[in-house]
This record gives structure tokens, C-alpha cells and sequence, in this order.
């Protein structure tokens, strides 16, 4: 790893850390089974110039030959340095290795060429760090952080490997520190880096296909991509996560290359490539979802928020595919993705869904008194009630105490989640190409009053504008399709989809909402094959509420956040209504 040490356990040694920091002097057995043999213990003492020049010649000399046990033999740590010897002669393949000894060398000199911080000195008396994990190098970068070098006696040595069917060869500067044993002889401490400065840990080094990068990420129309938030390290990823989940590409290895990389198992490093055998051809132009003409007035819509914390996504609903997507602050979190809050009404899309599937109407008398019956009473935004209003109605108004009231009475306590996961997809684990947070909705309420707050996207419940545009994308088209970033990659599938019946319902309550509801102030001018969803969630301790919105028109949905940007109209509505302009005619 390049993140820091590992210190692992080396057979047959004893360690003992001093209160100074160094480590005492540690045993090692001979590797002889025969009775009474005499451990081998590294010294405190440092061996002297001839011994360490000499052990660094040997080792190398025997490792350049092929001699892989002689050269693990000349180390404090024989098993160990089999295995990784061995894995390199198999996994790297040089068809000739010289190793050339250069002598002495210094901390600074390993810190210049690996970029890892020079170790403190071992103190008086202490011996060589007793850990063949714990001497990791570092990756290509100067600013990596890395874990001591080479402890012992500072040696380095060049170090050239030819591969076959190439002229190319592999040069580069390598260190290993030497150390004195009980029985007079010098020994290469054993650690990774002696393979090479850059390896360390449980790391491994292999000669691999490598691909050349795209030569430039492209629009859905093939225009090079534009866009602040969609910053050069979301498009890596995007990138990354495609070739792990698309379908095999069976002319891409015609495009492949050759180089030897060093790779972390657990993933959680980059690779490091640390030398090209064979160039890969030059890469193909990488297309995603997003349009450059949406995507541009998402941005505009971020930076008219004038600073205010926010996020937008607009989706195409017949194929699930992410048309833009922007943050404010365009390089911060990736919030409209990543970032979980209650989404406040725009929640009663999959509450009114719940309810139409339970035989709920538009048309049925839902009365909207002035607070909610369950024991912790929640009131309205406006005064006054209405005991006539039907749920299109309520749903126009956002009338909170309608839905509550009728989502306990008419509803069980799972209810709400179920029709959320199986009709909406929220809570499958979606891979849109992209980190996402997915969105929870509690499959069993704590209490009544807790059941009552999810109905109107407060308690529990938790969105982001990707599953909001997600939810409102399955209303347009009748069916869940789950965002994706790249045309092909593989879409969960929600358990069944949504009626038909029920989807039309949804989408006349939308427009009316759009037409004549809370979105009618921004949503003027497009209300044609169009519909919205206002909404406004409190936050504890925030003395205004996040401003939510949602709506769709075409073949497009949109969902936008503004931290204390305050009701739906106020400022995630013209933010989404900016979007729906911008992509007339979709």
C-alpha cells in the first residue's frame, strides 16, 4: 500500500518495541529442522561497509540468476522473499534481469526517487524494522504518502528487466537495506520495496493489459463534454465502473497494451503502472448520457442559486439515462448522487401511488382538517381546513394532514416502503457509473407519529434529487428504469411495475399541480404533456426549509434541492423549470 505501514508477523521472530521507538534485536531461524540448530538473531549492531556491500552484491547476483532460493537465503526473512521472488519470475516475466549494486546510499536519495518520507533513525541499538509488510514504497506521485524505506544499512542498485518480443527495457533506481547477523554474516532485510521502491504490503506486481484513456469524453451527441460539476475525477470514475459493467468488448483487446502495474487486492489504491511494454493503441472518444444542452442549464440553474448549497438531475424516463446532472458547489460533494435528506412533499408522489393502489381515487373525498389525527398532531403551511377536498385536491395544495390521516387509515405501517422499493426501485443497489447514496424509506415504522412524518417526506425518510427524478421519471413513462450514466450498462429492475391505471392517475394529479396547484407560479408556460411536485422539508435547528421540486415534461424529469432555499416554488421550481425550458421539444 501507499497509505501508510502495515506491520505484519514474520515466522520465527521475536519482537520487542523499544520505548524509544526502534525495535530490539529479533531472532530468525536458520531453516533447518535438525535438532539444535542455532537461530540466526539480527544484531543491533549495523554491519560494517565490506559486509553490507557484500551482502547487497550476493543477493542480487543470485536473484539476476535466477536463483531464487540462494537470493532468499541472503535474506532475514527466507520464506517470505521465496514467495515474492517467485511471484515476480511468474507474474512479471523478464526474459533477462541484471542488477547492478551502486553502493551506500541515503534516506534523502530514497525520498527524491519514491517520494516517500525519510524514515526516522532506528535508535541505538535497534535493529532492522522486523515486518515484511511494513516497508511499503510509494506510487509515481512526489505528494504520496508513504511508510519508511529500507531500514538496515541504505543500499541501492539499477536494476534493468528485458521482455520478449520488445526492444523496451525496464530501468530503474531499486534500495534495499542490509543487516547484520548473530553469526557474522550480512543479510538483505526482507520488505517488498526490495522488489521494488513503489510496492509494499499485500500488493501485488503483474505484467497486465493496459488501455490507453479515451481520447475525450463526449456528449450523448459525441460533443466534448462540458460542465463544472462533471469534474475530470467523477468522469474517471464514470469511466472506471463502465468497463467493470458493461458486457465484454470482443475487439477490445485488438486496442490493449502491455506494462507492468503494481495492483492493491483490496481496491482501495489506484494502480500503479510502472513501466509500458507495449503501447496500447490510442483510445476511442468515451460517450455518456449526459447532453451538453441540459447539462448547461443545469449548471445555470446551480450558479443562480447565488451560493446557496443545492443539486439538480434531469433523466430521460424511456431509458433511465442521466441527461445532466449539477452541484452548488460545482467541486464539492457530488450531492445531488451522494446527498441524503428529506425530501419533504415531493414524497407524496409514492404516498399517493400507495394510496391509488389501495383504491383511493383523485376524485375521493380526503378531507384536510388543520392538523393530523395521530397523538404528536402535524399541521399544514396554510391555515384554515377543508373537509370537502378530494386527494387530487390535497395533493394540489400539499395538504399534509390529508395524507396522513388517510395514509393511517387506509395503509399498513410497511406500506409506504414496499411500494418505494418494488414499484420506484428505491433501496435496490443501483450502479449508475457513479457513487450513489440510495434512498431509504424505514420498512418499519417506529411509532404512529413516525409513520405519519414518512408519508410527507420528513422522520426517516431520506432522498436525493437522483431518486426524486428517478420517482417522477417512473410516473411519465409507467415503468422504473434505473439511471444510468453510459448507454448499456445493466439496469436493476423494480419488482413490478407500476399499473397503468395508477401511473395515469399519478400524472393528472401532477398536472393539475403544474396547471393550477403549488407548482402553477413556475411551471407557467409548460404545463403541455407536463406535471409537478412541490415541496418544502424542515430540518432541526434550520430556521428556514430545504426547497425540494420535481417535474417532468416530454421525455424529461427533473428533481432539485436548495439547502434553506425555503418552499418548492422558491427555489428548487425555478431551477427545474429553467431545465424544462432548456430541453423543449424532447
Amino acid at each position: 500500500m501507499r497509505s501508510g505501514a502495515k506491520i505484519g508477523i514474520i515466522t520465527g521472530v521475536s519482537i520487542v518495541v523499544l520505548a524509544g521507538g526502534g525495535y530490539a534485536a529479533y531472532s530468525l531461524m536458520g531453516g533447518s529442522d535438525s535438532g539444535g540448530a542455532k537461530a540466526r538473531t539480527v544484531v543491533a549492531e549495523p554491519p560494517s561497509a565490506d559486509q553490507a556491500t557484500a551482502g547487497a552484491k550476493d543477493f542480487l547476483a543470485a536473484w539476476a540468476a535466477g536463483d531464487i532460493a540462494k537470493a532468499a537465503s541472503l535474506t532475514d526473512d527466507p520464506a517470505t522473499a521465496t514467495t515474492a521472488l517467485t511471484a515476480f519470475r511468474d507474474q512479471v516475466k523478464p526474459s533477462a534481469l541484471t542488477l547492478t549494486p551502486t553502493g551506500p546510499t541515503t534516506q534523502q536519495v530514497f525520498t527524491a526517487a519514491t517520494g516517500t518520507p525519510a524514515p526516522a533513525k532506528p535508535a541505538a541499538g535497534a535493529s532492522a524494522t522486523p515486518s515484511a509488510g511494513s516497508t511499503p514504497g510509494a506510487t509515481d506521485s512526489p505528494s504520496a504518502t508513504a511508510a519508511p524505506g529500507p531500514t538496515g544499512t541504505l543500499m541501492s542498485f539499477k536494476a534493468r528487466a528485458e521482455f520478449e518480443g520488445t526492444n523496451r527495457a525496464w530501468d530503474y533506481q531499486g534500495f534495499l537495506g542490509v543487516v547484520k547477523m548473530s553469526d557474522n554474516t550480512p543479510a538483505v532485510h526482507w520488505a517488498p520495496s526490495v522488489i521494488h521502491p513503489h510496492l509494499s504490503g499485500n500488493e501485488t506486481i503483474a505484467v497486465q493489459q493496459v488501455f490507453a484513456p479515451p481520447s475525450t469524453v463526449v456528449d450523448r451527441t459525441g460533443k466534448p463534454l462540458q460542465g463544472a460539476s462533471l469534474t475530470p475525477a467523477l468522469m474517471n470514475t464514470v469511466q472506471e465502473n463502465a468497463q467493470k459493467l458493461l458486457p465484454p468488448d470482443p475487439t477490445r483487446d485488438q486496442d490493449s497494451g502491455k506494462a507492468v502495474v503494481i495492483n492493491d487486492p483490496a481496491g482501495k489504491a489506484a494502480a500503479d503502472k510502472l513501466f509500458t511494454i507495449v503501447e496500447p493503441k490510442p483510445g476511442k472518444p468515451f460517450k455518456v448520457t449526459i447532453d451538453n444542452t441540459v447539462q448547461a442549464a443545469a449548471e445555470k440553474a446551480m450558479t443562480d442559486l447565488g451560493g446557496k448549497p443545492g443539486s439538480i438531475v434531469a433523466i430521460e424516463p424511456s431509458t433511465g439515462q442521466v441527461l445532466a446532472f449539477a452541484n452548488s458547489p460545482a467541486n464539492g460533494q457530488n450531492r445531488a448522487f451522494t446527498g441524503l435528506l428529506a425530501p419533504g412533499s415531493t414524497m407524496k408522489i409514492v404516498t399517493s401511488a400507495a394510496l391509488l393502489e389501495a383504491g383511493i381515487n383523485p376524485d375521493t373525498v380526503v378531507a384536510c382538517p388543520e392538523k393530523s389525527s395521530n397523538s404528536v398532531p402535524i399541521p399544514n403551511d396554510f391555515p384554515g381546513a377543508f373537509p370537502n377536498n378530494t386527494l387530487q385536491q390535497d395533493f394540489m395544495v400539499s395538504c399534509n394532514t390529508a395524507f396522513i390521516n388517510q395514509g393511517l387509515t387506509s395503509l399498513k405501517p410497511e406500506t409506504l416502503s414496499a411500494t418505494a422499493k418494488d414499484v420506484f426501485g428505491i433501496g435496490l443497489e443501483w450502479k449508475t457509473g457513479l457513487p450513489n447514496a440510495d434512498g431509504k424509506v424505514p420498512p418499519t415504522p417506529g411509532s404512529k407519529d413516525e409513520q405519519a412524518m414518512n408519508y410527507i417526506g420528513q422522520g426517516k425518510v431520506q432522498m436525493n434529487p437522483l431518486a426524486i427524478a428517478s420517482i417522477t421519471a417512473t410516473v411519465q413513462s409507467g415503468a422504473f428504469k434505473q439511471p444510468i450514466l453510459v448507454a448499456g450498462m445493466p439496469q436493476q429492475a423494480a419488482a413490478r411495475q407500476i399499473s397503468p391505471d395508477v401511473a395515469g392517475k399519478l400524472r393528472a394529479m401532477m398536472n393539475a399541480t403544474a396547471v393550477g396547484g403549488t407548482a402553477s407560479q413556475v411551471m407557467a408556460g409548460i404545463t403541455d404533456n407536463a406535471g409537478a411536485k412541490t415541496g418544502s422539508a424542515e430540518v432541526q435547528g434550520a430556521s428556514t426549509t430545504n426547497s425540494w421540486f420535481t417535474a417532468f415534461r416530454g421525455n424529461i424529469a427533473v428533481a432539485a434541492e436548495v439547502q434553506g432555499g425555503g418552499h418548492g416554488v422558491d427555489a428548487a421550481g425555478p431551477a427545474v423549470a429553467s431545465l424544462l425550458k432548456a430541453a423543449a421539444g424532447r
